[in-house]
């Protein structure tokens, strides 16, 4: 029964990092983009689900028992619109330099994690009133015939002047009103999302249950996953992306428009991100580094798996989930009990860190066999 409760846990655990990986399988098999803020748009979305939940619970009785139906969507359009604002703002410039898009997402990681900690309303105001006037007086003015050639002039011009509006507006309102728009509304401490009554408790099974709260995510990623699947194979634009994917030269000769398939695939990837971070908001407290946990391993299921590969994503992410889960949790150790020395060696690694390690040290193992991951890219792929 334990081996059973593990696998279980595993499994659900390899279910978030599916989630996840789905993304970022799409974002780095398409583009090359290596986002190192892909854990951040996760947060995103669980911050997004802890938001619904305090609404819903606020109108209280039966609305509260939905409120992971709204935050599901929810999750997804703001991590989307996070990622589109990220691939506008700062993806597209970096295509095909792989060591900048890793330095500048490690960046925008940092500042938003730092976002979480400090937004308030005097913060949002500021932000809202500098895009307000800064990119819709981009906006106004491109309607200038001779835009483009006094374009650099009209920026520095106006981005100064956006930045001491929103500045002088943001000074205003915190002198006006004080703690009520100056609080930070998430502050650097976790908060609890706390589940609807019916993914409480679980399905009894000898002196285990199975929660139903990791039923609900593994559930949730079967939808996920088959969406994706006939999103890409049943789609005008999943045939888009699938044929930039193979060749981005010829695609465009063809009057594909590409810059739109690399916006929609982020804004896809992001969002995705986010329906992850919702699954985690029922597992454990969120927190701005909470993206950081699952990162690390979300890429080692990108690269295990293979490159753009979907069903090598599907593999790895449930290999990789349960092994962390059964190594880290002693399940393994006590298997083995008879065994003294397997016992003795796993009950070393019984802890998450050095289950990672432990991971870690396999994957490296793998990689030196199969370097191109389970399912390797092949033919065209493998040149662009």
């Amino acid at each position: 029964m334990e081996i059973l409760d593990g696998l279980f846990n595993g499994i659900s655990i390899g279910a978030v990092l599916l989630i996840s990986a789905l993304g970022l399988a799409i974002i780095f098999g398409l583009m090359g983009v290596i986002n190192m803020a892909h854990g951040e748009l996760m947060m995103l979305g669980a911050y997004t689900t802890f938001v619904v939940q305090n609404v819903f619970k606020g109108i209280g009785g039966f609305a509260f028992e939905t409120y992971i139906l709204f935050a599901l969507p929810l999750a997804f359009l703001v991590a989307a619109l996070v990622g589109l604002i990220l691939e506008r703002g700062v993806i597209r410039y970096l295509y095909g330099r792989p060591l900048e898009t890793l330095l500048a997402t490690w960046g925008v990681s940092l500042i938003l994690q730092q976002f979480v900690r400090s937004v308030s309303g005097v913060l949002v105001a500021g932000i809202g009133v500098f895009c307000l006037l800064f990119f819709g007086g981009l906006q106004v003015l491109k309607r200038r015939p001779d835009f483009e050639r006094v374009r650099n002039g009209i920026i520095a011009i106006l981005l100064p002047l956006s930045l001491g509006i929103s500045w002088a507006v943001s000074a205003f309102l915190g002198e006006t009103y004080k703690l009520a728009v100056t609080k930070p509304w998430f502050g650097a401490q976790n908060v609890d999302v706390t589940a609807p009554g019916w993914l409480r408790g679980g399905i009894p099974l000898g002196n285990f249950q199975l929660p139903y709260a990791r039923l609900f995510i593994i559930v949730l990623t079967a939808v996920c996953l088959a969406g994706i699947y006939l999103f890409l194979q049943k789609s005008v634009w999943g045939l888009r992306i699938r044929s930039v994917t193979q060749n981005r030269s010829m695609s465009a000769c063809l009057g594909i428009p590409t810059e739109q398939v690399d916006a929609l695939t982020f804004a896809l990837g992001s969002g995705l991100a986010g329906v992850a971070g919702c699954a985690i908001s029922l597992l454990g407290s969120v927190g701005p580094n909470t993206g950081q946990n699952y990162v690390v391993d979300t890429f080692m299921v990108v690269v295990v798996g293979g490159v753009g590969k979907i069903v090598g994503t599907v593999v790895a992410a449930i290999a990789i989930g349960t092994a962390n889960y059964l190594i880290g949790s002693g399940t393994i150790a006590t298997i083995l009990t008879p065994i003294k020395p397997l016992a003795d060696f796993f009950t070393f690694f019984a802890t998450t860190s050095m289950a990672k390690v432990m991971v870690f040290a396999l994957i490296m193992a793998f990689l030196q066999v199969r370097p191109g991951g389970i399912f390797p890219q092949k033919g065209r792929t493998v040149e662009n």
